[in-house]
């Protein structure tokens, strides 16, 4: 516990606000995931000071009071459990949000802005920072950074560590750094300053160049990952280069606490559209994505039959977040696909290409150019006719995990297999393979997914008052895991570790590159301060412990 007195020193000196009231400590004491920690305190910094503050009491205090550890947490989207604690939360919603600077070269802001918000404002210059995820509407750059997030333009532009300029990030001795790239000799200047800086640098290049042959072959063998601490990414011995912020990014706060974030930017396309395609089986996935992948689509992304089904069965959530007009134009629209499901049956999988371009004419001849080069497949296709009538297939991609949450009694959604990857020349093997481990357990779920990359989120439903949800949770994950160890994939491609699968990271990575994610969070954080028990040191009976109860 802790005591007023050593609260009451951290208010000497902490601007914002310290909240200990139960009701505050109810709501960050979840996310999107299926745990519930309650906190003891909840911080809202006002700026880097406090940040600093914290950091420093922490610290002082840490000795004697060995539980005490701090979370940063954005807007609480996560689904791992990443922003959960139950020591200090620190949010940066309340004052730390601002968008400092946009300009066409780069733009500058705090982790507690909304990407809804910077996504308004790097719009009205024509620029957008690409690596979006299906939850942009309400989840909050800090946590996109801090999970190495993605989306469904990853196809194209890749995740956030692609786009990170620059960060500032309080470290463990409690002072705010300049984190950016450097070339060997600009890191040989830092480690001789020989300072807290300095060290940390020397001790973590040390650590990489003695282990970098088996630090480069343990790299995922998928175009994306969060998984894991990434220092194959950090030191490039080809190109003499040390990019820290390429370890930070996607180190779920366990590193230390982002302050300000610089992102470089790209353009916006004038003009997109989809062709629509519908699966009637799985059989030629991967057939179909190869032949698709030359052509470079912006987005190549996927959602199920059940997925469609929920978007059927539960319209009407749609005229609250269109309004009554807009949801009525969403009806015809789904004319087509109504009239299609009652004569040949719900499709098993939906596929939406999207391409972009300069004008209407130029989209059109490439999606004109795919359809006729996939016709061989003789699966039913639909060019949507205009942007109105292809934001119906983005609503119920983006809106499928929510109707599931919101409509499905007695049982709850539980993400912890919701972010698996292998390559997409192995789905059409891999893809039956999970479909057959998850049905042994009679689970309810969708599936999502950006299939350009051989990313899906599954989605199952249980019900978590059952005392066999966290054996059928560790059961199944552990056989999920085997069989993605098996095709060369990863645990994780956006969604990052968290409490769900950082104990499965020694499945995943082996004994000696865990032992060296354990020397890194070592090297940045001795005390343990910083989001203990996510990336390292978490156990399976965190999962079982902490799993939402109702009862």
């Amino acid at each position: 516990m802790i005591d007023k007195k050593i609260l009451d020193d951290l208010r000497k000196n902490f601007s914002g606000d310290i909240d200990t009231n139960e009701k505050t400590l109810k709501i960050y004491s979840r996310d999107a995931s299926l745990f519930e920690i309650k906190p003891e305190i909840v911080l809202f910094p006002k700026n880097t000071k406090d940040v600093q503050t914290a950091v420093r009491w922490l610290n002082e205090n840490k000795k004697e009071n060995p539980t005490l550890s701090i979370t940063a947490r954005s807007a609480g989207t996560d689904m791992t459990g990443g922003p959960l604690n139950q020591s200090v939360i620190m949010d940066f919603t309340k004052y730390m949000n601002k968008i400092i600077k946009v300009n066409p070269e780069y733009a500058v802001v705090e982790p507690g802005c909304f990407y809804r918000d910077f996504d308004k404002e790097t719009r009205k210059i024509g620029k957008m920072m690409p690596a979006y995820t299906a939850s942009r509407e309400i989840c909050a750059v800090g946590g996109m950074v801090a999970n190495n997030s993605g989306g469904e333009k990853s196809v194209k532009y890749g995740k956030v560590e692609n786009y990170i300029k620059k960060l500032k990030v309080v470290f463990s001795d409690g002072n705010e750094y300049v984190v950016e790239p450097m070339t060997k000799m600009q890191l040989e200047q830092k480690v001789s300053e020989n300072n807290f800086e300095g060290n940390l640098y020397k001790k973590l290049f040390d650590l990489i160049d003695q282990n970098y042959d088996v630090i480069m072959k343990s790299k995922p063998d998928v175009s994306k990952n969060s998984s894991g601490y990434y220092l194959w990414n950090v030191y490039n011995k080809e190109k003499q280069t040390f990019d820290l912020c390429r370890l930070i990014v996607g180190s779920q706060g366990t590193l230390g606490i982002i302050t300000e974030i610089t992102w470089s930017l790209v353009p916006v396309p004038k003009y997109s559209n989809l062709l629509v395609v519908f699966l009637p089986s799985l059989d030629k996935v991967s057939q179909l994505v190869t032949r698709i992948l030359p052509y470079k689509p912006e987005s190549l992304e996927t959602y199920d039959d059940k997925s469609m089904i929920l978007a059927v069965k539960f319209f009407f959530d749609f005229f609250k977040q269109l309004g009554f007009w807009g949801a009525l134009r969403l009806s015809f629209q789904f004319i087509p696909e109504t009239f299609m499901i009652v004569t040949g049956g719900v499709p098993k999988l939906i596929l939406m290409i999207e391409f972009t371009g300069e004008n209407a004419d130029e989209v059109k001849a490439k999606l004109v150019d795919v359809r006729d080069h996939i016709k061989d497949f003789h699966f039913k296709m639909h060019i949507a006719r205009n942007s109105g009538e292809a934001e119906k297939y983005w609503d119920i991609r983006h809106e499928s995990f929510n109707l599931l949450r919101k409509h499905v009694h007695g049982k709850r959604t539980a993400p912890f297999i919701d972010d698996l990857i292998v390559k997409p020349e192995y789905l059409p093997k891999f893809l039956p393979k999970i479909k057959t481990l998850i049905d042994e357990y009679k689970l309810d779920y969708t599936v999502q997914g950006h299939l350009g990359n051989g990313n899906f989120h599954i989605i199952p439903l249980m019900d978590l008052d059952s005392p066999l949800s966290g054996d059928v949770i560790l059961e199944l994950s552990k056989k999920v895991y085997d069989l993605i160890k098996e095709f060369k994939g990863s645990n994780s491609a956006e969604h990052n570790d968290g409490i769900i699968r950082t104990p499965y990271l020694i499945q995943q990575f082996g004994e000696q590159i865990t032992e060296l994610f354990k020397e890194t969070k070592n090297i940045f954080d001795p005390q343990n301060i910083f989001n203990p028990n996510k990336k390292v040191n978490g156990t399976f009976d965190d999962i079982k412990k902490w799993i939402i109860k109702t009862n």
